[in-house]
């Protein structure tokens, strides 16, 4: 039950920071013109990337202790798994990459913007023509 606690409570955090950023950023952006590249979601994306990498490479030298796991599973997966779920896809990646499964790395990422992609518009278009 603590380790569903400290990711729902993490997932939560992320969600609003995402949501006080895009905010803000929404703001900067008319103010500014910058309204047809979505360039909040993309520095959203790229630092949580970042501090994905950061926080993982932090506790890697620290052992599996609780407190560890603990730190994890609010964190990456609660607070950066809020924020943005591109930061797990990136550390899968580049976990992939590391080992040298450089195939699978781009399969993994074909079939996830791909089928992505392709999930949203056949959502799109299922829930319009019900319309």
């Amino acid at each position: 039950m603590r380790d569903i606690l400290l990711v729902f409570v993490g997932a939560g955090s992320g969600g609003l920071l995402r949501h006080f950023l895009n905010q803000f950023g929404l703001r900067i952006g008319l103010r500014l013109g910058w309204t047809a590249f979505p360039w909040m979601t993309c520095f959203i994306n790229v630092t949580g990337s970042f501090a994905m990498g950061l926080l993982v490479g932090s506790l890697a030298g620290y052992g599996d202790g609780r407190w560890q796991q603990s730190l994890r599973l609010f964190l990456a997966t609660g607070v950066l798994g809020g924020y943005t779920t591109f930061s797990t896809f990136s550390l899968e990646n580049s976990v992939l990459i590391e080992k040298g499964a450089i195939g699978i790395a781009a399969l993994y990422t074909a079939l996830s913007l791909g089928f992505g992609l392709g999930g949203v518009f056949l959502g799109l278009l299922l829930t319009r023509s019900s319309t």
